[in-house]
């Protein structure tokens, strides 16, 4: 597979960039302007693992399209990333293909650091129909980032997903191919007592099947495990809240855990699990 990143300005003129197969590194040695972009581009939909900052963690996600583009934080945007990714006047990036028994081995499948609002094409992907008052350390991406602390709020690493006090919020997290899924765990905000919590909330599956499950007042992890079932997506719901003086519930993050599911990913090309040997070269 041949990969690309580039960096481009606001124009979309290219400052840098670097092309390699199966795997390539980008040095950028200028500082970061606001309405630049990361620009990571693959010869065919597939699994990478992508690090476009020195300070966020490396990630194995789904392109289902061949390019991608991640707008450089910057003002509210950038109070979701640690103070020290995207600053500075050196930058390394780099991408790789994902190995065969990295792909076929079970995971959190909802891990996306790279997520934001304007992404379709790497996954998985995070969108809620509410997000406490627009700001970006409420996002919904802010689910599936992989921060975990969460005796604070406001600001990194206390990024959560906050549903502006609406009983009505929904999150939905896809995944843009089919997975087979068996566990999920949620994590609360748990800033006590300025944060309240969920005694329920409900999950239902793109099978069409929706579940229930009980929760309570604690920060630690909250795991439940399900009958596993082949999935493209799912739906956070229901949440009913504790009966208590505070407002404000919200959402640390969540994991789904399970595999994909063979040669489902990419139909017709034979290097997902399962399929024909897979090649070094691909």
């Amino acid at each position: 597979m041949e990969l690309t990143l580039k960096i481009v300005d606001a124009d979309g003129s290219v400052l840098a960039g670097a092309t390699g197969q199966d795997e390539t590194f980008l040095v950028y040695r200028q500082s970061y302007r606001e309405g630049e972009q990361v620009i990571v581009e693959v010869s065919r939909p597939g699994h990478v693992f992508v690090a476009l900052d020195s300070a966020i963690q490396p990630s194995l996600v789904y392109m289902k399209q061949c390019s991608y583009a991640l707008a450089v934080p910057f003002g509210d945007k950038r109070k979701s990333y640690s103070p020290n990714a995207f600053s500075g006047d050196i930058h390394r990036l780099s991408v790789r293909c994902a190995r065969p028994e990295e792909i076929a081995h079970r995971r959190n499948l909802a891990l996306n650091p790279w997520d934001d609002h304007a992404n379709r094409a790497l996954f998985p992907h995070a969108r809620a129909n509410v997000e406490t008052r627009g700001e970006a350390v409420f996002a919904a991406r802010n689910a599936i980032d992989g921060e975990k602390a969460n005796d604070d709020h406001g600001f990194w690493p206390y990024t959560s997903w906050g549903i502006n006090r609406d009983p009505q919020a929904a999150l939905t997290v896809e995944f843009g191919r089919p997975v087979r899924v068996d566990e999920i765990v949620f994590y609360l905000r748990a800033d006590f007592p300025h944060d309240s919590w969920w005694e329920e909330v409900s999950v239902t599956f793109s099978s069409g099947k929706t579940s229930r499950f009980p929760l309570v007042k604690s920060g630690a992890a909250q795991g439940f495990s399900i009958e596993p079932c082949v999935i493209e997506w799912i739906e956070l719901h229901g949440l009913i809240k504790a009966e208590d003086i505070s407002p404000f519930p919200a959402l640390t993050q969540i994991e789904i855990w399970g595999t994909d599911v063979a040669g489902a990913a990419t139909p017709g090309v034979e290097n997902e699990v399962g399929g024909a040997p897979f090649p070094l070269t691909l």
